[in-house]
């Protein structure tokens, strides 16, 4: 039996589901991850990396009034608490704000004009590394992996180099640049589960 882990980009999956119109919770998670290994594999762990919602006070950007930003980590902890897998979390970091429309009309602007802007840190650090650590400690023999960055390259190349396949999925309606797919060993297309 082929030994594989799965590593889902939190990020990447949600943004892909939504589009399809899935419901993004941590039992359909688990669906996705486990659609992803073949029946000749054995799943040692699956890893999800993400962050969790932003909490903090900021100033709208027109009328200067203060606004929460409050949300719950609560499904990651559900997550992180079924069999096999582990939650690997980076920051979700308050960049301000961007216009929900280009071009910008100039003409009276209200806060509802603009849109908050994040930015998740450290996820795709936490994904190399852990590619790094498998490719150096060698316990699975393929990585499947859900992500649509390409600052994964790096790290797939590595494991490539250490004797380690890698499965890139494809989801349905979604297109994969094709950096990632030259950098991988399959193209393991899935079907959203029910």
């Amino acid at each position: 039996m082929t030994r594989v882990v799965v590593l889902i980009d939190g990020g990447h999956l949600r943004a892909v589901a939504r589009i399809a119109k899935h419901r993004y919770e941590p039992d359909y998670i688990e669906k996705v991850a486990h659609a992803c290994v073949l029946t000749d594999e054995t799943l040692l762990r699956v890893l999800y990396y993400d962050c969790a919602p932003f909490n903090g006070t900021v100033r709208l950007l027109v009328s200067g009034a203060s606004h929460d930003f409050t949300g719950s980590d609560h499904w990651l902890k559900v997550l992180a608490s079924k069999d096999l897998f582990a939650v690997r979390r980076g920051v979700l970091k308050f960049r301000g704000f961007k216009p929900k429309r280009i071009p910008v009309a100039a003409a009276a602007l209200t806060d509802e004009d603009f849109k908050p802007d994040f930015e998740q840190k450290g996820v795709d650090m936490r994904i190399g590394l852990d590619i790094a650590t498998y490719s150096a400690d060698r316990s699975v023999d393929r990585i499947i992996l859900i992500t649509g960055d390409t600052d994964c390259l790096p790290a797939m190349k590595r494991a490539r180099i250490s004797g380690l396949q890698i499965a890139l999925v494809s989801l349905p309606d979604h297109k994969l640049a094709p950096e990632l797919l030259w950098h991988s060993d399959f193209e393991r297309r899935i079907a959203w589960p029910a």
